[in-house]
């Protein structure tokens, strides 16, 4: 009889920011549709909002969890309970908050040791850059979730591919972002509708 294979576990890293949150809790609900294990790590404050959806998604049967960690306010100097940047008082304390977030490596380096079955794959916001460490020390893919549309995606290759950044000479210069849109293509995949850009 051939060995029966492993439940595939993803764990997900949301940015505490609404924003980011969101569209990942999508991408949790999508994975436990896929029959995958999924763990979301996040703080009590951020927790709170989801609660009742994860309740809903473990009634139904679905092997879904929230990890609660303490978010390091006092070691970052960011003012208690601004877990969130929706909570910090000003956008003058965001790189403490940032800085606040690397203090979370070691507790979830310790969640990884205790979590079952062992992870499979960590999702993680672009800007946890942590996390990156997390799955390398215990040599499991990383994909990096990247909360922006399309389109800005398509202005900054263009940007890159046309080197229109080596013609400006101050910050308040205003330039062309070169994007032609020749072609807009959609495909359907089982449930999953897809968008291709042909550009020039």
């Amino acid at each position: 009889m051939a060995p029966q294979e492993q439940q595939l576990h993803f764990v997900l890293f949301p940015l505490m920011a609404q924003g980011h949150m969101i569209p990942m809790m999508d991408i949790a609900k999508i994975l436990v549709h896929r029959n995958v294990i999924v763990t979301v790590v996040t703080t009590p404050h951020n927790a709170a909002r989801f609660t009742s959806i994860f309740d809903r998604y473990i009634e139904s049967g679905f092997q879904i969890r929230l990890v609660q960690l303490q978010f390091p306010c006092k070691e970052a100097g960011v003012p208690d309970g601004c877990e969130n940047l929706d909570t910090i008082p000003s956008l003058g304390m965001a790189a403490g908050f940032f800085n606040a977030t690397s203090f979370l490596q070691q507790p979830v380096e310790k969640l990884f040791e205790e979590l079952a079955p062992p992870p499979s794959c960590i999702i993680s916001d672009m800007c946890l850059p942590y996390t990156n460490h997390i799955a390398r020390k215990f040599n499991i893919p990383r994909i990096s979730f990247v909360g922006v549309s399309c389109f800005y995606l398509l202005c900054m290759s263009n940007i890159r591919i046309h080197n229109v950044m080596d013609s400006i000479t101050t910050e308040l210069e205003y330039f062309v972002v070169p994007v032609k849109v020749l072609a807009w293509f959609f495909y359907e995949v089982g449930s999953y509708t897809t968008l291709l850009v042909n550009t020039s």
